[in-house]
């Protein structure tokens, strides 16, 4: 019996070469010599050199402590402090965390805490992020309390 021949190994069909040429764009990718449009040149030169710098700017919040407003609904008891100023780095749990303590709620009993009266934000969510994208005309966030469900 004869063997099949070179280009036909297992597995491999029969017919004209499929492969894929290797492509110039991929070849060249790490020269620093590519050709670029005076438009887009002119945009890159104003970028920063080190990206890293840049990145880490661009989490940076503009505040390093906000100001939350802390509106009791229903049957919930009023807090001494309405005003309470929060670091933006913190997790929104601290915010439940210093409520429930305020409050002197039990770890049996639920507080539950509302974004602008409308949503229930998850405890990881930053509060710089809450502040950022639902913030009021004076620059508070305001935060609506239950010992019950009220909202949704």
């Amino acid at each position: 019996m004869a063997s099949p021949p070179p280009n036909l190994a297992a597995g491999a069909s029969p017919g004209p070469d499929t492969s894929v040429p290797a492509s110039p764009v991929l070849e060249g990718r790490d020269s620093p010599d590519l050709p670029l449009t005076m438009t887009a040149s002119t945009v890159l030169m104003a970028l920063p050199r080190d990206a890293t710098a840049a990145l880490a700017a661009a989490g940076a919040f503009p505040l390093e402590k906000i100001v939350v407003r802390f509106k009791p609904v229903g049957s919930a008891p009023p807090i001494r402090r309405e005003l309470v100023k929060v670091a933006s780095a913190h997790k929104f749990e601290s915010v439940v965390a210093y409520l429930r303590k305020t409050l002197k709620v039990a770890d049996s009993e639920s507080v539950f805490l509302y974004i602008n009266s409308t949503f229930a934000p998850a405890l990881d969510e930053v509060v710089g992020n809450l502040w950022r994208c639902f913030k009021d005309s004076n620059d508070h966030l305001n935060v609506a309390y239950s010992v019950t469900p009220a909202f949704g």
